[in-house]
């Protein structure tokens, strides 16, 4: 690899989403940073949260109010020490967004006609005079937003600041694809990174890395979050030897627009200042018999009353109405999704919106200390691909965007320590041994309460063969690589969806399966395409570094990349079914059918990391074993 693939930065932050940002724009300005974007800046979930963030505002709130609501929505799964941790630090966040100058909606709009009459200075906001709205699962008003797309506002703040910044490099449009481990300690040097603008491999190499990633809604049908949200961050700390925790609870937004194939949601602040859902047939209000907390119940409460009333009425919808409601209040509060709708032919002030459930945010993750420390280290995590236990079995409404802020800030005061401990490798002390150093500067998380689950056993590795031909031996067709990505899709939405049980689940596992054993399977048809193409341009760019060993070549008709993204969403959708399988029980985002009640002991699924992978390669077409209980072992075939 030539130098000009080859980077180096004191830290190398991987998303650029809110936690990302935050961390980057928190660590000490005497530090070099690179922050990656997979696409452009704006393409992530953050930029598209709508209702805002939680945090005890309030004069008539607490944090202890803040905390006992968080703790009764992740129904028995939250770390409460991490939750008391993260929640405490809320007041102090918002007020650091304020101070970055995101223009939240201040108090005196509540009575305005136009956001425009009221609007205070961003730089004069503080968070006692900020509007608060109520969303699901919240005893009062707690969530500070901006109008009803807050984290726009945030993002276009914050990237402003990182632009700014003389320290932060961003590279948009540059994806990672593995993450680099020394071989002696295991610890977190850098990342492989595929630069899309240019087509090319780097190498950045770093002294600490920051993984802020997102989700991976996409890997259903319907989802909120955009296309680059797949879950690679959790396959590539998970690969690197971190834990994965409790991926079974997938949090579906009640509210998803269900006009066509849109990804646009409702924000649970409409419910939060009054609207109703009815059934569109009937026009009953069905929440009146489901939950005493009617509309505003946690999320994973409605969005199974909203999927039982759709089952029955086969119409793919609910109504969701705030006509009730003063026009010029909706005009004023939620200009977006006013406007939105009206360009698609809804006038909310008249007429009911349709709405259906969608993928929207995985609960579990990368398990990662309230200070961000994996089990990696060098390694932190912050945002949606980390699991702090925060959100336990159902996220509470806009404690995401907290815990982004609050768990970016913390990684960006501990890292310099780390830092600094990890200098005394070189000299060392006398009588000193590296890995006491390394022990004394990384303290990883501790999960208590925990179920293993069983990791589909992996299957020999491919053969070593020279590089060119085992890219095009496992090359398949664009066609045929989105097709089956697609495919995927609508497995997970109908096995892997609101509600599942064990025939689902093991017919999601054998399904699965049969894809990765096509994966694995050259396409003659696709292989001679590609070496006609080799031919005519012998320019290829190679990644080969210890867990990958792809070609990467741009051509129609073989794509190798897209070849290693789908096996890679195989991989981890096999985990995600493997652990709702094992889990007998209903509890919050998880919901079995064959076992409706809540278990007598909350315990939280682990995966441990993917070990003894041979050099040069590995292997993503693994085999699924069903577990239903340890007496019951049955082997997919």
């Amino acid at each position: 690899m030539s130098a000009d693939n080859i980077k180096q930065t004191d830290v190398l932050i991987i998303g650029a989403g809110l936690a990302g940002l935050s961390t980057a724009l928190s660590l000490p300005k005497s530090l070099s940073i690179m922050v990656l974007s997979k696409a452009d800046l704006e393409v992530c979930s953050s930029h598209y949260a709508q209702g805002g963030i939680a945090a005890s505002l309030d004069k008539n709130d607490s944090v202890t109010d803040h905390i006992s609501d968080t703790l009764i929505a992740g129904a028995g799964l939250c770390d409460a020490n991490n939750t008391t941790d993260i929640l405490s630090a809320g007041q102090q966040a918002v007020q650091w967004l304020c101070e970055q100058g995101v223009p939240f909606t201040p108090t005196l709009q509540q009575d305005a006609t136009s956001p425009a009459d009221s609007m205070l200075q961003s730089e004069s906001l503080t968070t006692s005079n900020l509007h608060l709205t109520k969303e699901g699962g919240h005893g009062c008003r707690r969530v500070a937003h901006a109008e009803d797309s807050t984290g726009r506002h945030v993002m276009e703040a914050l990237i402003i600041k990182v632009k700014a910044a003389s320290n932060i490099t961003i590279l948009p449009h540059h994806e990672a694809l593995s993450l680099l481990t020394d071989n002696t300690y295991s610890r977190c040097q850098g990342a492989l990174v595929f630069d899309h603008n240019n087509q090319r491999q780097l190498t950045v190499y770093s002294q600490a890395v920051v993984l802020a990633s997102g989700g991976l809604g996409q890997l259903f049908k319907r989802a909120s979050a955009p296309n680059v949200c797949v879950g690679d961050g959790v396959m590539m700390a998970w690969q690197a030897g971190c834990r994965l925790a409790n991926l079974e609870f997938i949090q579906f937004h009640p509210t998803g627009l269900a006009l066509g194939d849109s990804s646009f949601l409702i924000s649970e602040a409409l419910r939060g200042e009054g609207g109703r859902l009815y059934c569109p047939q009937t026009g009953k209000r069905f929440m009146l018999d489901i939950d005493e907390r009617v509309e505003l119940a946690p999320r994973d409460i409605v969005a199974r009353a909203i999927a039982e009333q759709i089952k029955n009425n086969d119409m793919g919808y609910v109504h969701l109405d705030v006509s009730h409601l003063p026009t010029d209040f909706l005009q004023a509060h939620f200009p977006q999704i006013y406007q939105t709708l009206l360009t698609l032919g809804i006038d909310i002030a008249t007429a009911p919106i349709p709405v259906a459930p969608t993928a929207h945010y995985s609960c579990g993750g990368v398990v990662t200390s309230a200070n961000g420390l994996t089990d990696v280290i060098g390694l932190y995590a912050a945002g949606e691909v980390a699991y702090t236990g925060l959100h336990g079995a159902n996220r509470l409404a806009s404690n995401s965007l907290l815990e982004c802020v609050v768990v970016g800030r913390n990684i960006a005061a501990d890292l310099p320590r780390y830092l600094a401990k990890t200098s005394e490798l070189n000299p060392l002390p006398n009588n000193t041994h590296p890995s006491q150093v390394l022990a004394d500067a990384w303290t990883p998380p501790v999960i208590e309460n925990t179920q293993s689950i069983i990791v589909p056993n992996s299957t020999p590795s491919a053969p070593n063969l020279p590089d060119h031909y085992r890219a095009r031996r496992y090359c398949h067709s664009n066609t045929a690589i989105t097709e089956k990505t697609a495919a995927l899709k609508r497995l997970m939405t109908a096995n892997m969806g609101i509600t599942r049980d064990a025939e689902q689940l093991e017919d999601a596992l054998v399904q699965i399966q049969q894809w990765q054993q096509w994966l694995a399977k050259p396409d003659l048809g696709a292989i001679h395409s590609s070496a006609n193409n080799a031919n005519r341009n012998n320019h290829h760019n190679e990644i080969n570094r210890k867990q990958i060993s792809i070609k990467i070549d741009a051509s129609p008709a073989s794509t190798p990349l897209s070849h290693f993204q789908l096996a890679r969403q195989l991989q981890l959708a096999t985990l995600i079914v493997q652990s709702a399988y094992q889990r007998l029980e209903s509890r919050g985002g998880h919901y079995r059918k064959d076992y409706p009640d809540i278990a007598t002991i909350p315990q939280v699924s682990v995966l441990e990391p993917l070990l003894g992978t041979r050099e040069g390669s590995i292997n993503w077409s693994i085999q699924p074993i069903i577990n239903q209980s340890e007496s019951s072992t049955i082997t997919a075939i």
